[in-house]
């Protein structure tokens, strides 16, 4: 049978506190302050280092970003010459924008589409010169004097109306 250790009560001296903070039994040698001090001296070392490094990696991947864009551009340039050696593409082209057709064509041009709005046919047409009856400088300067002191919203704002040039 296997004999269970036995417990001894040991008293504490009368001036030790009972319980010692944690950092009192530390014991710091030489090695570890040379540990600690190389350590930091890595530190002070390597972070100007380290913010260049990330700095630069940023600035690459930017002008990877501008290289990848650049690239699309040029594909898209590439497609438009590619697109005009066709002699079809040239053709279309030139009866669309140019309205070139060949001999024989009948081609129809259409004058009026029916999207043609009507003007006021009200107001006679005059060979003279005429002057207008409104002051023109009177009434930017209002404007400009209504713009800046007004608080109402600017669907609410009437344009003013003069009688006669003074």
């Amino acid at each position: 049978m296997a004999r269970q250790p036995r417990t001894v009560p040991v008293a504490l001296p009368a001036d030790v506190p009972a319980a010692t903070p944690w950092f009192r039994n530390l014991q710091i040698s030489g090695f570890t302050v040379t540990v600690l001090l190389l350590i930091v001296g890595a530190l002070i070392v390597l972070a100007p280092s380290l913010r260049v490094l990330v700095e630069q990696q940023n600035e690459i991947a930017a002008l990877e970003r501008r290289v990848a864009e650049q690239q699309a551009v040029v594909d898209e340039l590439q497609t438009d010459i590619d697109r005009w050696q066709d002699p079809a593409y040239i053709e279309a082209q030139a009866r669309d924008r140019l309205l070139y057709v060949y001999p024989g064509d009948i081609t129809y041009l259409i004058v009026d589409d029916g999207l043609t709005i009507e003007g006021d046919e009200g107001t006679p047409v005059s060979d003279e010169i005429q002057s207008t009856r409104i002051d023109w400088t009177r009434a930017l300067l209002s404007s400009i004097v209504t713009a800046g002191l007004t608080d109402l919203p600017a669907d609410q704002l009437v344009s003013p109306e003069f009688g006669g040039a003074e």
